[in-house]
């Protein structure tokens, strides 16, 4: 049975890019540049409410790649798969190509 989570309020859940050890030439790449805190949005909840109770709404989207802190989030095991869930404050930055 596949499980889906839907994140409450202003929470993301965010699948951690492991970035390769080696390049396509066959050089190993230190270890420093394989701890990128990078990760793929894979759900967004619907949003934090104001003191008025409107809904401000998320600037992320299923897809985006983001930049985490080094530390923090909720580790959470969805089948055989690790993800991370964070606050939407907590994101750094969203990674654009």
């Amino acid at each position: 049975m596949a499980k889906r989570l839907i994140p409450s309020l202003n929470r993301v859940l965010i699948e951690k890019v492991v970035p390769p050890s080696k390049t396509n030439a066959g050089i190993l790449l230190p270890e420093k540049t394989t701890k990128l805190n990078s990760g793929k949005v894979v759900a967004v909840g619907p949003g934090a409410r104001d003191r008025d109770g409107k809904l401000i709404p998320f600037t992320l989207k299923e897809g985006d790649t983001v930049l985490l802190p080094e530390y923090g989030g909720t580790e959470v095991k969805l089948g055989d798969k690790e993800y991370h869930l964070f606050r939407d404050d907590d994101i750094l930055g969203t990674l654009h190509d």
